[in-house]
């Protein structure tokens, strides 16, 4: 079904701070629907003017048909899983599970009946009489889930519900929830500002920035085909660079001149014109590096340049190329039948080349958002795009190569 959680023109504000701002979003039936952006964006307000912790100044909420707007938490059909995890450490598993069912009123027979249940789901029987101290950090986020579970909601939110954990529990959690969920079928809205926890688990995502929607899609549409460059940024690491169309061609491509470089090809999605500026992103794992030149394709943008440095990450090396006055951050991977390739070191003579194709124009970054550069979250997110030399206003400016390797 969708259209079953509405968000209908949605503003809230503290004091002078709009958090929220006149937000409208539709979340279908049974997905896992993730809110993903940086701290202060706006994720966890949205959040819990759903679950009924805040009122909206504006705007209203819409859950399978019915307005929730000015219900109180309890009567809305939403549960929440709080980053604590809330347990009450004087009860044992079984007890904190059966909390809501005993509240509602229901028989000793029935609690008993559900608990076993949702005991089976999270699969923690052996675990039920021990307190939440005796139990690990992804347990005690089993019975936090099956807590909420267990009083049947329409939807489940979790509130960044990972960050406690470390990195293999992480991931192991992340593939629990998703089997969680097929199992219970029920919408989840998840918060995060973890691109790889949004990507992994979620049917779709809502990128936010300051309190409003940069983009809603598909894991694959947010990552392959952003529409901003906060979009580019934030998911993953890319490229950016900054030219002008000198031309362009039949076939949904445009030449660009980009000062520093030269001419390159990329694919015209915005159906720009002759002069117009141009912002484009090249993600780093579409960017080939060789110690060869290519063969030349009208298709095919070629450079020649330096790698400045390279950092081994097992399974890839991640490469700082320098082309005139632009530094590019490529990623190759390690295959089998690239292991008797010599690889590239610091200070040698590459090129490196990408398809038209693959190079995407962008909305830039707005002036307004400069003070988004300071925050922690975006500056570990965006490790390495390709900047120029001269310092403009591009977050790609604010990044370069990590100190170079001694030979």
């Amino acid at each position: 079904m969708k259209d079953f959680l509405v968000f209908e023109n949605l503003s809230k504000s503290y004091a002078n701070i709009k958090a929220v701002k006149n937000i409208s979003l539709s979340i279908n039936k049974g997905e896992i629907f993730s809110l993903l952006g940086p701290s202060g964006c706006g994720k966890t307000t949205l959040l819990r003017l759903c679950a009924g912790f805040e009122i909206p100044d504006t705007g209203r909420i819409i859950l399978n048909g019915t307005d929730i707007t000015a219900l109180p938490p309890e009567k809305r059909k939403v549960n929440t899983v709080f980053q604590s995890y809330a347990l009450f450490p004087h009860m044992t598993i079984r007890d904190n599970i059966a909390f809501g069912p005993k509240i509602a009123g229901k028989s000793k027979k029935e609690i008993e009946h559900e608990v076993d249940e949702m005991l089976d789901l999270i699969q923690m029987h052996d675990e039920a009489d021990r307190k939440p101290s005796q139990i690990s950090g992804g347990q005690k986020q089993r019975v936090a889930i099956a807590r909420a579970l267990i009083n049947k909601p329409q939807v489940l939110l979790l509130d960044e519900p990972l960050a406690a954990l470390d990195l293999k529990l992480r991931q192991r959690m992340l593939i629990e929830l998703d089997q969680i969920h097929d199992e219970v079928g029920i919408t989840f809205v998840f918060v995060t500002h973890d691109q790889t926890e949004a990507m992994s688990l979620s049917d779709r995502i809502a990128v936010m920035d300051k309190g409003h929607i940069e983009q809603v899609g598909t894991p694959v549409e947010i990552y392959e085909s952003p529409v901003s460059s906060f979009t580019a940024a934030f998911i993953g690491d890319t490229n950016f660079l900054d030219g002008q169309v000198t031309q362009t061609f039949d076939d949904n491509r445009a030449e660009i001149n980009v000062p520093g470089i030269g001419t390159i090809i990329c694919y015209n999605d915005r159906k720009l014109k002759e002069g117009d500026p141009v912002h484009v992103s090249i993600r780093p794992e579409k960017i080939h590096m060789s110690k060869t030149e290519p063969e030349e394709n009208r298709k095919l943008n070629i450079l020649s340049g330096t790698v400045e440095n390279m950092v081994y990450t097992g399974t890839s090396t991640k490469y700082w190329v320098r082309s005139g006055e632009w530094l590019f951050t490529l990623q190759k991977l390690h295959m089998r039948y690239l292991l008797d390739e010599t690889p590239a070191k610091w200070d040698d003579h590459v090129w490196i080349s990408w398809h038209a194709d693959d190079c995407y124009m962008l909305e830039k970054y707005r002036e307004a958002d400069e003070q988004l550069l300071t925050l922690p979250d975006i500056e570990e997110a965006v490790p390495g795009s390709a900047s120029p030399s001269s310092n403009n206003k591009d977050i790609s400016s604010k990044e370069s190569a990590p100190a170079k390797e001694k030979r």
